[in-house]
């Protein structure tokens, strides 16, 4: 598919395991659907993603779910998520009806999970995907790893108190000190504790974005370390060369494996099948909206 004339509007590639999560925790479990079971997740996913309709009207929606942490990942770093807890009992069932349910709104829903690839290295993927046909990606994620991707024509969604923040290019660069594509640079250095990954011993944020900014990436780093004749403190200095190759790994984790996918087809909003299904769970003031 590769876009014509004007630049269509932008397809909305929804990162499915940080929304239920994000949306779980910050629901009450008291949201109950027929059988009293809780449906919080459900419901705060379906009503973020819904809203991103609303604000953005994109040609199409891509709800993606992936691996909860990629072989190759692992093997590359046995800590990556290895200190998670268990997901809940209760998120655990409404992950199982989470597909069925967003499918019925009309959104294409992929898995990762039979590639290895969690839900971020989809997300990227359609990215690419849309940038290569001519058209641009909002990416609705709570994970900041996706802010690799901020582009011209590509944007992250992240969820904040009281709605979304758009993350562009600028926006990374403000946050971080760095270029969106140095960010899993960044996350080599600084490390990363949600997803387990210690970086340098005492280079924090500000420290890592420094170093990028005066030496360019990870390998020009590293370079400057093993150079007598830059200014680094010893401290500094030991740090990074305690285990470059370590450093190097916490890169590839962190650097998103996009697969190569072909754009969703467009796909309107299926209010009276989304009402149905949200109604089958409980969520009868949800059905109620979607009718009008």
């Amino acid at each position: 598919m590769i876009y014509a004339d004007a630049v269509p509007a932008p397809l909305l590639a929804v990162d499915a395991p940080s929304i239920l999560y994000r949306a779980f925790f910050a629901l009450p479990k008291s949201i109950t659907g027929a059988d009293g079971a809780p449906v919080n997740a459900l419901l705060g996913t379906a009503n973020m993603v819904l809203q991103a309709v609303t604000d953005h009207a994109p040609r199409a929606v891509a709800i993606c779910f992936g691996a909860e942490a990629a072989a190759y990942r692992v093997a590359l770093y046995p800590g990556y998520h290895a200190a998670r807890p268990p997901m809940p009992d209760e998120l655990a069932a409404q992950w199982e009806l989470a597909p069925g349910l967003l499918a019925a709104f009309g959104w294409t829903v992929l898995d990762g999970s039979a590639d290895a690839l969690e839900a971020d290295d989809l997300l990227g993927g359609l990215a690419q995907a849309e940038l290569r046909a001519g058209g641009s990606a909002l990416l609705l994620t709570g994970d900041r790893d996706l802010f690799q991707c901020a582009a011209e024509r590509v944007a992250v969604l992240y969820p904040v108190k009281g709605g979304v923040e758009r993350i562009g290019p600028d926006e990374v660069r403000a946050r971080h000190g760095v270029a969106p594509e140095r960010i899993p640079d960044l996350i080599a250095l600084r490390g990363d504790p949600s997803d387990g990954l210690p970086g340098a011993k005492g280079i924090g944020a500000k420290g890592a974005a420094d170093l990028l900014r005066r030496f360019g990436d990870l390998e020009g780093v590293l370079a400057a370390a093993q150079d007598d004749s830059t200014t680094l403190t010893p401290r500094t200095r030991a740090a990074l060369l305690a285990d470059p190759d370590m450093l190097r790994a916490f890169l590839e984790i962190a650097t998103l494996r996009a697969p190569d996918l072909a754009p969703p087809p467009d796909g309107a909003l299926d209010r009276a099948r989304g009402a149905a299904a949200a109604e089958r769970l409980g969520m009868a003031r949800l059905a109620g909206r979607l009718r009008g």
